[in-house]
């Protein structure tokens, strides 16, 4: 099991981006294998530490970490892979403290990338499609990626032969350590392009914006993240490409809230249609509807119309609507109006007025 990442720094949760970078380079003084080597031990930790810090210092990534934990970062929970903004080899910045190092020089998946997208309150309950234009880089279909002009091919390089390495010998204050650089002459690529592709200059990618239609599912709520594979970064060196991530954001609604796949609004009722009954009109998603009140409906009361809510997202069916009724007092009434009232009032008793039992009864009996 995974000791958790601030543990393993030995930081607080709160710690910034600053005290991570002091705890890993503690880690890494003590533990690096150029410092220890063959000591699996210190290797081991030195890993760990690694890891801990590629996912802390990256603030989306500490952000997914701080959410989900380690599931997070797992590539097989639509976390992983090339990450927001790209999830480069972990020990790169690691390597990079002691000198330069060795990134890996094979295919590398592209970066993922995300779009926020805002739909209507209407939109993400019966799901809608939508054109989006992303920029991203592409490979370039003049050089097929290579990077060379058309015609011509990327040549070893003859002072790294192909590794993109070059191995250097450092005096540190723990002794004589060797690591390796980025080769000068080829930039770390293991390859010379000598007659670089002009539509590309040389960097086997372009910067497009590509259409994309994107369909949001029925039910689909805010935070909600779709993942579209392959429409991320381009990768590098024939590696495939990233992953798109749609974040959805919905407006608030003026008359309907919302919880999970229940919609509640608020309807106002006279207080004659509350006192005899009767039917009102209800907004619905669907359009409106004929809602029975029955007689003596007090304000506050809650009436569900089933299957007038929110679809589901996986499965059939759809949630209520819970509709709250509030009694409203008439104001402005004329002399005639204010006469009925007085004669309704003489003619009932307080019981009848205020309900089977009133406030003070209720009370007395509490008490008693």
């Amino acid at each position: 099991m995974k000791r958790d990442y601030y543990e393993v720094l030995g930081v607080a949760k709160d710690a910034d981006a600053d005290a991570i970078k002091k705890a890993f380079r503690k880690q890494a003084r003590q533990h690096h294998p150029d410092v220890k080597p063959g000591d699996k031990e210190a290797e081991a930790k030195f890993k760990e530490a690694s890891e801990a810090y590629e996912v802390l210092s990256d603030p989306e990534k500490r952000q997914r970490y701080d959410q989900f934990g380690h599931a997070g970062t797992d590539p097989n929970q639509g976390f992983g892979g090339g990450g927001f903004g790209g999830f480069g080899d972990i020990f790169g910045d690691i390597f990079d403290m002691f000198g330069g190092g060795s990134r890996r020089q094979g295919p590398r998946r592209g970066a993922d990338l995300r779009y926020d997208m805002e739909l209507t309150f209407e939109e993400a309950a019966f799901g809608v499609k939508k054109e989006i234009r992303v920029p991203r880089h592409e490979s370039c279909d003049e050089c097929q990626g290579s990077g060379a002009a058309p015609g011509t091919h990327p040549t070893t390089c003859s002072q790294c032969q192909g590794t993109g390495q070059v191995k250097v010998v450092q005096s540190t204050p723990f002794g004589r350590i060797q690591t390796s650089r980025p080769c000068n002459a080829c930039r770390g690529v293991g390859k010379i392009i000598s007659t670089p592709c002009p539509k590309c200059s040389g960097q086997g990618k372009v910067r497009k914006v590509r259409t994309l239609e994107i369909k949001i599912p029925p039910g689909a709520e805010d935070g909600l993240n779709l993942r579209l594979n392959g429409d991320g970064e381009a990768g590098d060196k024939g590696g495939v490409p990233g992953d798109l991530y749609v974040v959805i954001s919905v407006k608030p609604h003026k008359f309907f809230q919302r919880e999970g796949n229940e919609v509640f609004c608020e309807v106002p009722v006279s207080f004659v249609t509350a006192a005899l009954g009767g039917e009102i009109e209800v907004p619905t998603l669907d359009g409106t509807v004929t809602m029975k009140v029955p007689e003596g409906t007090q304000t506050g009361t809650l009436f569900r119309l089933r299957g007038n809510g929110i679809p589901y997202r996986r499965g059939n069916g759809r949630g209520d609507q819970h509709v709250r009724v509030t009694v409203v007092t008439p104001t402005k009434l004329t002399e005639r109006q204010k006469e009925l009232l007085q004669e309704f009032n003489q003619s009932t008793t307080h019981e009848q007025q205020m309900g089977k039992k009133t406030f003070f009864d209720k009370l007395r009996d509490a008490m008693g």
